[in-house]
């Protein structure tokens, strides 16, 4: 689980409910109209932006911000250093037995690919067609929580206006008016808080966890390719480590894993 998602929303509420209460009391920050108008909103905009199908997938690609299952990139070097080792010795063929123990599907279709003697050139088109339709799943729930993100504080502003609608039908009795106009000002409070605490830095997250998942698929390529083409297991260890940055590559030691690690 990625703690930093759910420490970062926890910790924005209570400096939020602080400040509230350090000046003022919570209940008077909770209004049910506020809450219908921009929750509500924000969905039926949503809703209308995006097909239904679009923002179910949406809510589960949501769930990666708060996941924190992915490979080290280390890890799968050393996999395919393993499986490279394997095709030297053994042939290209020894690889269907070593993919049995591959969890990854991406780097296990790759595997028989190069085992049924797939052209390389049409290996490469394959996986790089794969990735780049992977790529574009990200990016459609990423433009949903982005789309949320500004759905929501214009709802806020929505709401503001109706309750500001709401005082000036009441301006015949002024003590109604300052309650009035807090109340409407709550929506705009619910959008930005909506907005900037949770549907932006999701979005966020979903692509920063999107880039670490593509850069990991980039070096399964390129790993295999080389497998294919023959190259030694030192030189293809060598050519994947270039793929992360001086500090991650300090981290890896050469030690060979189990294909199935």
């Amino acid at each position: 689980m990625d703690i930093a998602t759910i420490l970062g929303i926890v910790i924005g509420l209570v400096f939020v409910v602080g400040g509230i209460l350090a000046d003022g009391a919570l209940i008077d920050f909770l209004n049910l109209a506020s809450i219908l108008i921009v929750f509500g909103g924000t969905v039926a905009s949503t809703l209308v932006a995006y097909p239904l199908k679009g923002v179910m997938e949406a809510v589960k690609i949501a769930a990666k911000a708060f996941s924190n299952k992915a490979e080290d990139p280390n890890q799968i070097i050393a996999q395919i250093n393993t499986l490279a080792n394997i095709a030297r010795k053994e042939g290209l063929l020894a690889l269907e037995e070593a993919s049995g123990e591959i969890d990854e599907p991406f780097l296990k279709k790759g595997a028989m690919l190069i085992v049924d003697g797939t052209d390389p050139e049409l290996v490469r088109n394959l996986l790089e067609t794969e990735l780049s339709f992977i790529e574009e799943r990200h990016k459609n729930g990423q433009g949903i929580f982005e789309a949320m993100g500004s759905f929501a504080p214009a709802f806020g502003m929505i709401g503001t206006l109706i309750g500001l609608i709401n005082m000036l039908q009441k301006l015949d009795n002024p003590d109604t008016i300052g309650p009035s106009m807090a109340v409407a000002l709550i929506t705009t409070f619910y959008g930005s808080l909506l907005a900037n605490l949770v549907f932006i830095p999701i979005a966020n997250k979903l692509k920063l966890k999107s880039r670490e998942e593509i850069l990991r698929k980039e070096i399964m390529v390129e790993g295999l390719l080389s497998i294919q083409a023959g190259e030694n297991p030192r030189i293809i260890e060598e050519k994947l480590k270039a793929f992360l940055p001086p500090k991650a590559r300090e981290g890896f030691h050469g030690k060979q894993e189990g294909v199935g690690a």
